[in-house]
């Protein structure tokens, strides 16, 4: 007994090391720790005799994990162990699909679809758990079954510990009466007994600690294997691995409390702007919802299918125990002998049938529940698929506004640009005219695609003005550029082929462009103006600069004033000298009266303020050299020259052939423009 003990004793923490040592990487260096020291096998040495000879009398504690008797009329059943772990881990896999793989999209049934699947999906995993528990049960059962029936079978260390632990527990309560035996004869005995029954009571005592200790030590192995040992293997530990790692569902049990509803989720910003790119963003996040259900209702009808295949032959050993319990029924027979084994027989008929139904019947609430979570995504899906064919009838919509609007422009921009060709035939006037088309086109088309694409007005408000801030700060001369350009294509405008005057330079416009103004530089006396061959190119913001004024024509006029100007003799007669200037100017005048006069006609039609007719008129005025007469008289600029030139032998002639003016004009007369370029 002694060599069977300690050899037990040694074969159990040499077996725990190993299983530790396997399972648990990185164990063997702290495995020491935890070894049990020597002396508790010198006490279960030590107890063995004891334990031998002080056999319990009566004792009322059963033995824990008896062996069950072996059936002796039913064929023992063989179930596949890898079916329930198989089925766990689809169960888990599916729970954890159908509470975290699914998205909400911001609808409120959302909450209430989630809170479903995460309560049902929670009792699918206990049932499955339940009936794998069960089944494990039932396999252990008949293992041991089969293994009782075999000679000279190995009974497991769990076990063995726990026939020690019953065994040492009985010896301890026997001790215990003695104990309490020897103290009633102690107070009744003689004194010459007294020290008889004192050495029995210290001796008594002096085992029962003993045992004390060696079942503390027992104990503390039994706890040992329990944990690490061979708990943790077979059917039953493989189960208890994989409840540990979905402790949300199958960990301690905790007190329960009032579940609280939480607030359904507001739709994101996105699906509340209603805008084309929200609504498109909100229609992919409902179909990527859609997806996501139809993956988890697959999963359910895998499961489902995985729940099945695991009941069916569960299923299949209940009907063939009812069927032989119902043939045995209807067997009469009056031998008593027939009878006994009639009883035996269906005790151990009753006796599967409860370990069969324990596994059968959460695997068929387990499928009830599955039908149900297929029912709760189905709804989902529908009410998912609802609102996006809503959401994908205001797509269209908007969509459809958009085109119609932007045909809308398009045939506006048809219009404009037929109008401009059949009604406009100044070729500078028609080409400002498309410009405006193009840039009202331009902003009208931007226009429609921001309230067709965005709504949310306040934060593209924000954005535009931020951005406006820097444009302005980093584009100000170009913006001043084209804001000038509007300007200058105004009414009273430049247009090209005028004669302008900017920055002290005097030029013929060539072109206008949105930034630039070109000039074609022009340079002269004042009287005479001739092309330099060179182009001076403005920006159009000098339109904006007070110390760089623009001079140019009236609109619709090309004429200039220019002055014939003669010094009068202190004696000379002023009067007969400005009556003869005057008549000769006119004379010349008459040669292009009717074109100056048209040009007037031209100016009356285009401002509203009146302007007196040009024609030539003297003046009389004193000056440095003393008293000057002028006659100012308007030029064609195109012909001012040719103009000039004969302005000039007309005056010389006059002076030399009239005496009296002769005399009355002191000095060369000259002509010049009445003002400077």
């Amino acid at each position: 007994m002694i060599d069977s003990i300690v050899r037990f004793a040694i074969q159990t923490m040499g077996v725990g090391r190993r299983t530790l040592s396997r399972r648990q990487p990185g164990f063997r260096r702290c495995n020491a720790r935890r070894r049990f020291p020597a002396w508790i096998v010198i006490l279960l040495a030590a107890s063995a005799p004891q334990a031998q000879d002080s056999k319990p009398k009566s004792s009322s504690t059963p033995l824990v994990n008896s062996v069950p008797v072996a059936p002796k009329h039913l064929a023992p059943l063989q179930f596949d162990t890898n079916a329930p772990l198989h089925h766990l881990n689809q169960v888990i896999s599916w729970y954890r699909r159908a509470t975290t793989g699914v998205s909400s999209v911001g609808l409120p049934s959302d909450t209430i679809y989630q809170d479903n699947s995460k309560s049902l999906g929670a009792q699918v995993v206990k049932l499955a758990f339940q009936s794998a528990k069960a089944e494990a049960a039932f396999v252990k059962s008949q293992q041991k079954v089969a293994d009782s029936s075999q000679p000279g079978s190995a009974t497991t260390q769990e076990q063995s510990l726990a026939q020690m632990q019953v065994k040492i527990s009985n010896q301890i309560q026997e001790l215990e009466s003695q104990i309490a035996a020897t103290s009633s004869k102690l107070s009744r005995a003689r004194p010459s007994q007294r020290e008889n029954l004192k050495s029995q009571q210290e001796a008594l005592q002096s085992q029962l600690d003993l045992q004390k200790a060696l079942l503390e030590a027992v104990q503390k192995m039994a706890a040992f294997v329990e944990n690490n040992g061979e708990i943790t293997t077979g059917l039953e530990g493989a189960i208890s691995q994989v409840a540990r790692s979905i402790p949300e569902v199958m960990g301690p049990s905790i007190t329960p409390e009032k579940p609280t509803t939480a607030s359904a989720p507001a739709k994101p910003a996105a699906a509340n702007s209603g805008g084309l790119i929200s609504d498109a963003a909100t229609l992919y996040e409902y179909m990527t919802a859609v997806h996501q259900i139809d993956n988890a209702i697959q999963q359910t009808e895998y499961t489902h299918a995985a729940a099945e295949h695991l009941r069916t032959p569960i299923r299949d050993a209940l009907r063939a125990a009812i069927q032989q319990s119902q043939k045995l029924a209807s067997q009469p027979g009056n031998d008593p002998q027939q009878l006994q084994t009639e009883r035996e027989t269906f005790q151990e008929i009753t006796e599967r049938f409860k370990q069969l139904s324990a596994i059968l019947l959460p695997l068929s609430e387990e499928l009830i529940v599955l039908d149900d979570a297929k029912t709760n995504f189905e709804e989902w899906r529908g009410s998912i698929g609802r609102e996006s064919r809503q959401v994908l009838r205001s797509v269209l919509i908007r969509v459809g506004g958009i085109l119609l609007a932007l045909a809308v422009i398009l045939v506006l921009s048809e219009v404009w640009r037929r109008v401009t060709f059949r009604y406009i035939s100044d070729p500078r006037r028609r080409r400002h005219f498309l410009v405006l088309r193009r840039i009202v086109i331009g902003f009208l088309m931007v226009v429609v695609l921001l309230l067709g694409f965005v709504s949310e007005f306040s934060s593209l408000a924000t954005f535009a003005g931020f951005i406006t801030a820097g444009i302005a700060v980093g584009l100000q001369a170009v913006l001043l550029s084209v804001a000038a350009y509007f300007f200058i294509i105004g009414r009273y405008g430049i247009r090209v082929g005028d004669r302008i005057s900017v920055a002290g330079i005097t030029g013929d416009v060539v072109d206008i462009g949105l930034v630039r103004l070109y000039l074609m530089e022009m340079a002269g006396t004042g009287l005479d103006f001739y092309p330099t061959g060179r182009l001076v190119v403005f920006s159009n913001s000098v339109l904006f600069q007070t110390g760089t004024p623009l001079f140019k024509q009236i609109p619709g006029t090309e004429y200039a004033w220019h002055e014939v100007v003669v010094m009068i003799a202190p004696a000379g007669n002023h009067k007969a000298a400005e009556e003869k200037l005057v008549a000769m100017v006119n004379d010349v005048y008459s040669g292009y009266r009717k074109e100056i006069e048209r040009q007037h006609a031209d100016i009356e039609r285009r401002v509203d303020i009146l302007i007196e007719t040009p024609r030539p008129e003297a003046r009389l005025q004193f000056a440095d050299g003393g008293l000057e007469l002028l006659v100012r008289y308007p030029v064609e600029i195109r012909r001012a020259p040719d103009i000039d030139e004969e302005m000039t032998r007309r005056v010389l002639h006059l002076v030399e052939s009239d005496a009296d003016l002769k005399g009355a004009v002191s000095g060369t007369p000259k002509i010049r423009s009445a003002i400077k370029g």
